[in-house]
């Protein structure tokens, strides 16, 4: 009988990985020449057709060698991947990885700790303890001896974040014998409104959200309108809308929430990245006023996804997600003194990723995140003078963050989505869309801190060479 293969942890872990991952490093090479720019050429027919000649059989009879499987799936998957790491790569919210922190990620599929009890992650969990606790202080501040402080869970990102932070507000308000109102702008994220419905909600109030932000006197007038005692209402406000990395009015939101009773949910996925720059951070001026912010350490913290954080300003606001499972809290195991970690998220088992979002802030520190949050706004506040000047453009505004969106001039939204296919089909540029003022919008979300200005006007000139029909 032939031995098991080797494992990732142990002794013999890292010497079982070593000629794997040279493999795996000579197939993104590989993947990453044979694609030759920021996506695959052909569109998804001739991506899945080279993905199904790598994969073959996927589940044989007798498996193939390991290293035969590792290079051809791992080339195939490289050679039709959407590279974030290229510059004309530039459509979505989605960064390049630090390889900092994919070495982390690594580390950290190796340990596979699991984070729903202690004796699957004592160190993980204690570390993910210390980033959580900074991170929540980075957002709300440093609080007074009579609050109970801030506190933050690791999350999947917005999505999750967003939902948990309806179901605390809605608990809350639950308490106090209330059913929940929610108030999002126009401009807010598909996911707080696909939140609401899972939770069983009613669908949200939606304030006017004029030329992309949310409307303060709006709001006013939503909250004076709805019935009922303070305490039942939450108000959802965007710190960078997916769209136009847009951020609302913190201060004045969190005025009327203050007056109204209502707590303030910040949706700042995007834009708490900015809280690294002394020159950007500014532009969050509010956010620390909110009960709850949800921050996305994949977008402007270049981590592999996924990185999401939820804090709140009050950490007894977690106490609802306590639960109990005796194989994982039993209440003896608990008093003796290990910790519940099964209240620190509604999954049970996850990954740890705190590990690398904790190696990318000591490495870097705010120093080093900071200029790479300055570098990428830098280069889209360029890219929007650059598209400013051409005679052949249109820009829609100054990029608040670091997201460009711009038209060719006189173009129709036909011509717009053209643009943007063509681009995809032939594997030269990834550019995303947005519908803004009624139009039809081209968006480069830029990302990547080593973007030049020659890729800018390479990116420009690609456009600009589609003619309409």
């Amino acid at each position: 009988m032939s031995s098991p293969p080797p494992l990732a942890g142990g002794l013999q872990g890292p010497q079982a990985l070593r000629p794997l991952l040279e493999t795996a490093l000579e197939a993104l090479a590989e993947g990453a020449a044979e694609r030759g720019g920021p996506l695959p050429r052909g569109g998804p027919a001739a991506v899945e057709a080279r993905v199904r000649e790598a994969a073959g059989e996927l589940l044989p009879a007798h498996g193939a060698d390991a290293d035969e499987a590792l290079r051809a799936v791992v080339g195939a998957v490289a050679a039709g991947a959407a590279d974030p790491a290229d510059p004309l790569c530039a459509a979505h919210l989605h960064c390049p990885p630090l390889a900092l922190a994919a070495a982390a990620d690594l580390a950290a599929s190796a340990l596979n700790p699991s984070m729903d009890s202690w004796d699957q992650a004592p160190a993980a969990s204690a570390l993910e303890g210390l980033l959580t606790a900074a991170l929540a202080v980075e957002v709300h501040g440093e609080t007074t001896e009579a609050d109970t402080g801030a506190d933050a869970l690791i999350t999947t990102g917005g999505t999750e974040s967003n939902q948990l932070a309806l179901l605390l507000a809605r608990e809350q308000a639950a308490v106090h014998g209330h059913a929940l109102h929610v108030l999002v702008g126009e401009n807010a994220h598909h996911s707080l409104r696909r939140a609401a419905w899972l939770l069983g909600m009613p669908e949200p109030v939606t304030v006017p959200a004029p030329a992309g932000v949310l409307d303060p006197a709006a709001l006013d007038e939503a909250l004076t309108e709805l019935p009922g005692p303070p305490g039942h209402f939450l108000v959802a406000a965007t710190a960078g809308t997916t769209d136009a990395g847009l951020i609302d009015p913190l201060t004045d939101i969190a005025d009327l929430c203050a007056a109204h009773g209502a707590r303030l949910h910040v949706d700042a996925a995007y834009g708490a990245g900015l809280l690294f720059s002394d020159v950007h951070k500014a532009k969050l001026h509010g956010l620390d006023r909110a009960d709850s912010v949800a921050l996305d350490l994949h977008k402007l913290g270049w981590q592999p996804a996924a990185a999401g954080v939820l804090t709140v300003r009050c950490a007894a606001d977690l106490d609802i997600l306590g639960h109990s499972a005796d194989y994982l809290n039993a209440d003896d195991d608990t008093e003796a003194g290990l910790p519940d970690l099964l209240g620190r998220s509604l999954r049970t088992t996850r990954r740890p990723d705190a590990l690398k979002i904790a190696v990318t802030l000591k490495a870097l520190g705010r120093t080093g995140l900071g200029a790479l949050v300055d570098q990428v706004c830098d280069r889209a506040r360029e890219f929007a003078d650059l598209v400013a000047a051409h005679p052949g453009f249109e820009l829609y505004d100054k990029p608040a963050i670091s997201t460009v969106l711009f038209r060719p001039t006189d173009a129709d939204d036909d011509h717009i989505a053209r643009v943007r296919r063509t681009l995809l089909t032939d594997g030269t540029a990834v550019l995303g869309r947005a519908q803004l003022d009624g139009r039809r919008w081209l968006k480069a979300t830029l990302l990547n801190p080593h973007t030049r200005s020659e890729d800018l006007a390479a990116l420009l000139a690609l456009v600009e060479g589609i003619s309409p029909r």
